[in-house]
Formats: C-alpha cells, structure tokens, sequence
C-alpha cells in the first residue's frame, strides 16, 4: 500500500484540488455527520491533500426530500440519500424496505451494499453511487398501543419510507408524510399518531416526548444511499478517481454507517429503562400475522420492477443470495 500511495502522490501534487460540498439532513448531534467528516478526512489524506470535503448537516443545502436531485443538479457533490422519500422513483432499491427484510443492521448494510452496486447504475444512473446502507431495524412508536396488523386501521401514521406506506394504507391507516426533523411537530400537534423510526433516533428528535407505545421487534430497515454528482467525478484525474472508488466501497458503507447502527441498537436499551414508556415484544403468532399481512408488498414491488424493465425474481434472487451470505436476514 505505501509503494501505490508514493507512486500516486508525486501525480497528485500535480492534480487541481477539488472541494466536496457533502450535503446531510441530518443534525449535527447525528452519528452520521462525525463519521462522514471522518470519511472526508481520510479521503483528503489518502488523496494528498487534492480532494477535500465540507460537510453540511441540518438541510443546510437543501431539504431531505430533494437529495437525490442535489447530487444530480450539482447543489452538492456528495448527498445523503433517502430513496423512499420519492415513492417509485426507485423501484429496485426499494426491496431493502420490505418488512422483516432484515434483521441487523451491521450485516444488512454489508448485504444490501453489496447487493445493489450491481443495479444502481441503472437506476440511478444520473448521479454515481458512493455507497448504501441501512440502519439498524426499526419499528413503530406511538400514542396507542400496536399489536396486530388491525390495530393500524383508522390511525394517522408517519411512515419512515415508502414501501411502509404502503403497508399503512393496505392495513386501513392514513399516511403522513414528514421528513424525520419535521415528525416530532407532526405528532405533537396530532397530525400523526404513530411514527415508524428507528430507536435512538426517538431521543435525537426529541419524538420521545410524544409517544408511549413501542414495538421492541425488527419490523422494517430503510435504504439509504450516498450518490455522488457526475460532473465532479468527472472532473478528477485518474489518480484522484483511484482514492474516491476507494472511499466508495463496501468498507466505507460499513465505517460510516456502523456508528449510527450502534446509536439506533442503544436507543432500544435507553428506552426500555425509561419511565412512562411502555416497550413491548411481538409473539410469535402475532409475527406471523404481520408477516401474512405484509407479503402482498413483496408483489407489490415485484410489478413496480417489471414496470420499469427490470428483472424482479432474479434482482430477489440476489438479494436473497447477499441476505443469506451475510447472515444478515431475520
């Protein structure tokens, strides 16, 4: 490694330094935004000084919703992305957010990372993908008490992706869409009942302070993904390419995103010895119904990949195939 970075460095010197505007909506307190400043450290490091990066947490950029087109747009050279906050737009990465998908979070980013590196030049193909990841399982917390899938029916939920919207709606609940800074305002003033989220994150927008019930079992994980602007890669010499695909590995999802994986698994343990709140496990035939219930999603997703060309049983497949290689499945 030392002999590739001396032979690199010497080019280097010669390469124009690039500055990185890296767009996260999440707040500053967020284990995301000290692990991606560790991550653009390391890539100015290993780069010689050449790439530098400028992390901008809190919607600074642009709201959480528009990520995606920031990167596309160049408003940022690398974003933080949510693809289940535009339902449909991407159909194949979706398949992370089917209920009881997985089961860790660790293992689940190694999966899916893995996974998609194959599809998302397809599907989003007009920004470069750096890396993807999930965070650890979430579940629902709220006002009422959840056991059953019925017990969905006529409330106002918050869901945390898109694919749990459609959950929310098939078993008769109302959907309230509102990015995660916006969600603790929504159930504070009764737009929204229950929220899908995942554990510490209860206490780092304070929805702690609105809720009562919680479901202590792995009910869903959401897909995220870092994308990174095409002209800005373009513009990088070969040997600067070098280090960034470096940077954009499996490795680097997992380095950036484990922290934030043990925060959420910290939370539960946080929660279940606070008072006034009730944290309760599902058994197993109550499991068993969610998982009857929910199944259609998986149809449901299946349609919306052969909508847009795709090759649904064999993307499952090899989904399938990282889950079970990785241990990572429930």
């Amino acid at each position: 490694m030392a002999g590739t970075m001396s032979a690199l460095t010497p080019a280097m010197a010669q390469d124009k330094t690039i500055t990185l505007k890296i767009s996260l909506w999440v707040p500053p307190a967020h284990p995301l935004v000290p692990a991606t400043q560790a991550w653009a450290a390391d890539l100015e490091k290993a780069s010689g000084g050449t790439i530098k990066g400028i992390v901008f947490p809190s919607e600074q950029l642009g709201k959480a919703f528009d990520h995606y087109d920031m990167a596309r747009d160049g408003i940022a050279d690398v974003t933080y992305v949510n693809p289940g906050y535009q339902p449909g737009r991407f159909p194949i990465v979706a398949a992370g957010q089917v209920p009881f998908t997985f089961g860790d979070g660790k293992k689940g980013t190694m999966a899916l990372d893995e996974w998609y590196r194959k599809y998302a030049p397809t599907e989003m193909k007009d920004t470069k993908l750096c890396f993807a990841f999930i965070h650890d399982p979430g579940s629902l917390h709220g006002k009422k008490k959840i056991v059953v899938p019925s017990d969905l029916s006529g409330l106002k939920v918050r869901p945390a992706q898109s694919t749990f919207a459609e959950m929310v709606k098939l078993l008769g609940g109302t959907n309230v869409q509102a990015s995660a800074p916006e969600s603790r305002d929504a159930l504070e003033r009764g737009v929204a009942d229950e929220i899908a989220f995942p554990w510490g994150s209860v206490f780092l927008f304070g929805i702690d302070k609105v809720v009562k019930y919680h479901i202590d079992t792995p009910l869903y994980t959401t897909v995220f993904t870092y994308n990174v602007n095409l002209k800005t890669y373009n513009s990088m010499s070969d040997a600067q390419k070098k280090v960034f695909d470096d940077h954009c590995s499996p490795e680097w999802a997992a380095k950036v995103s484990d922290p934030w994986t043990e925060f959420e698994a910290n939370g539960r343990v946080k929660m279940r010895a606070l008072p006034g709140h009730e944290v309760y496990k599902l058994t197993d035939e109550q499991i068993g119904q969610w998982k009857t219930a929910t199944q259609v999603l998986r149809s449901t997703w299946a349609d919306s990949v052969k909508a847009a060309g795709g090759d649904a049983a064999k993307i499952q497949a090899d989904l399938d195939a990282a889950i079970k290689k990785h241990d990572a499945g429930i």
